[in-house]
C-alpha cells in the first residue's frame, strides 16, 4: 500500500512539475479516474502550484532596509562604546590601585599587619574578579541549551 501511495505522489508531482513521460501519464490518468480522493488532491496540488507561480516577491522598501542598517549600527556603537569605556575604566582603576598600594607600602607609620591585610583584600577582589570575567568568557563559548532535546 505504501509504494502505491508513493507511486501517486509521485506521479502527480511529476506531472505538476512538467517532467512525466507519456507512459506515466497514462498511468496517473488511470489512477485518477479510479480514485476520487486521489483527483482531489491532484487538483488542490496543482491550484497550490499555479497560486505559487503567481504570487510575486516582495522587495522590502529602502526605507525599510536603511532602518535595518540604522538599528544595526546603533547596536555595534553602543557595543564598542562600552568596550572602550570598559577598557578605560579598568586602566584608571588599575592606576589607582597602583598608587594606592605603592604609597601603602611607602608609608612606614601603618603596622605591617594592616598593610599585608589590605594588600590580601585587594589581591583578593583581583583574582576574584579575573575568575567571574573568566568563567562569563569560558561559558558564553558553549551552547546554553545543548541538553534540551527539540
Amino acid at each position: 500500500m505504501n509504494r502505491s501511495i508513493d507511486r501517486h505522489k509521485e506521479l502527480m508531482m511529476k506531472q505538476i512539475d512538467g517532467e512525466i513521460s507519456p507512459g506515466e501519464a497514462r498511468e496517473l490518468a488511470e489512477m485518477l479516474s479510479e480514485n476520487p480522493e486521489l483527483q482531489s488532491e491532484y487538483n488542490m496540488l496543482k491550484t497550490a502550484k499555479e497560486k505559487a507561480q503567481t504570487m510575486k516577491s516582495y522587495h522590502l522598501p529602502e526605507l525599510a532596509w536603511e532602518d535595518y542598517w540604522g538599528k544595526l549600527y546603533n547596536r555595534m556603537e553602543r557595543g564598542i562604546a562600552w568596550i572602550l569605556v570598559s577598557i578605560g575604566a579598568i586602566l584608571v582603576l588599575g592606576y589607582a590601585l597602583w598608587e594606592f598600594l605603592s604609597q601603602l607600602m611607602a608609608d612606614s607609620t601603618m603596622p605591617v599587619a594592616l598593610r599585608f591585610g589590605i594588600f590580601a583584600l585587594f589581591f583578593g577582589a583581583l583574582i576574584l574578579i579575573f575568575s567571574v570575567f573568566r568563567e562569563k568568557i569560558l561559558l558564553r563559548k558553549h551552547d546554553k541549551y545543548k541538553e534540551i532535546q527539540r
